[in-house]
Parts: C-alpha cells; sequence; structure tokens
C-alpha cells in the first residue's frame, strides 16, 4: 500500500532544520503534497520524544505510514516501526544510544543553533534502555541507508541490527550523509509515496 503518512526523526542535538530534514520536506513539497508530513523538534528526554510523538501519530493508519529517522532519530524510528508495525527507512540509525550517549551527560548545544542549550541528564540514558527492542519483526519493512564512512557510529554494528533488512551500504560517506540528496530517490521509491 503507499504511504500516506511520513514522520521524519531528526537525532541527537539536531532539528528539523536539519540538512536532510529540510531535504525531505522540500521533495514531499515538490513531489507528494497530499502525503501528511511531520518533522517534529523532539525533546531531549527519550521518554518524553515518544511521549509526544505518539499522539501525532495515534490516528495514522498503520497499513500506510511509515517513519524516517536519521542516527538517534532511526533508533526512535525503529521504536516506532515496531510498535506500529509500519515500514522505516534508517539513516546511519544508532543501534546502541544508551551506552554511546551516556558520555554526553550534561549540558549540550543544538547543532544548528550553538547558542541553544539543553540538558542531557543521566536518567535519560536508562529512558534509552526502556525504547531498545530484540530483533525487528518485519526485517522487509526496514530500509537502511549506512556509510562505511560514518565517523560516530560503526557500520558493523548498524548493518549488523538491521539483518534481512534492505541495506544500501555505502563504500565512503559521513555521519550526515552529506550526498544523501544521491540516495533520496531510494528512499522514496521504498517507501511508495502515494
Amino acid at each position: 500500500m503507499p504511504t500516506t503518512h511520513l514522520l521524519y526523526l531528526h537525532g541527537f542535538r539536531s532539528s528539523p532544520q536539519s540538512t536532510k530534514a529540510r531535504q525531505v520536506a522540500a521533495w514531499m513539497q515538490a513531489h507528494h503534497p497530499t502525503v501528511t508530513w511531520w518533522c517534529p523538534q523532539l525533546p531531549p528526554s527519550p521518554r518524553e520524544a515518544m511521549t509526544m510523538v505518539a499522539p501525532g501519530i495515534a490516528s495514522w493508519p498503520h497499513t500506510s505510514m511509515a517513519v524516517a529517522g536519521s542516527s538517534l532519530g532511526g533508533f526512535y524510528a525503529t521504536h516506532v516501526a515496531e510498535t506500529r508495525g509500519c515500514r522505516a527507512v534508517l539513516l546511519n540509525p544508532a543501534v546502541n544510544p544508551a551506552r554511546d550517549l551516556a558520555k554526553y551527560i550534561g549540558e549540550q548545544t543544538a547543532w544548528h543553533d550553538p547558542s541553544e542549550r539543553f540538558l542531557f541528564e543521566p536518567g535519560f540514558v536508562d529512558e534509552l534502555r526502556a525504547l531498545e527492542h530484540g530483533p525487528v519483526a518485519r526485517p522487509h519493512d526496514y530500509l537502511a541507508i549506512i556509510a562505511k564512512g560514518d565517523e560516530v557510529l560503526d557500520w558493523r554494528e548498524m548493518t549488523g541490527r538491521y539483518p534481512g533488512a534492505r541495506i544500501k551500504l555505502l563504500e565512503g560517506g559521513d555521519h550526515a550523509l552529506s550526498d544523501f540528496d544521491t540516495h533520496m530517490q531510494d528512499m522514496m521509491d521504498f517507501l511508495d509515496l502515494a
């Protein structure tokens, strides 16, 4: 069934103003203006982030909704896809953020606006653990675009987390997927947007 509703979840310290989020928003407006598109600003608390997202997508049809996420947003997108039974596109997804983000406890700055600060609290690590899932239930519902050149996350861990999923493994690249515009068509084809 074609995707009629698309949720995009940004990464840690990121926002709906990220390059990838803005590229997807522009694509949606230009090519699929009738598809419901939502890219919320997520709070630092993982529990609060998912509590905020849940009512926003509660009325979305799980058979024709999809979620995309980058980095920590990919971890969140996995949680949404497993909970709702929908398709997911993951862009260099975080697979063990409870471990990886523990070193960022304390005050952080927003990537797109360094004057914007937030506190990453110790309890957020436990909140991340609470959102972990075992092996994905429907690997065929996942597309992961993973760069071997990711300087933040290990591509072997990322690919190992999604056995049976469709994986586009890039030989180089970086964590930000700076060449995302060259991979967006694959993402949109997979999502089969209405």
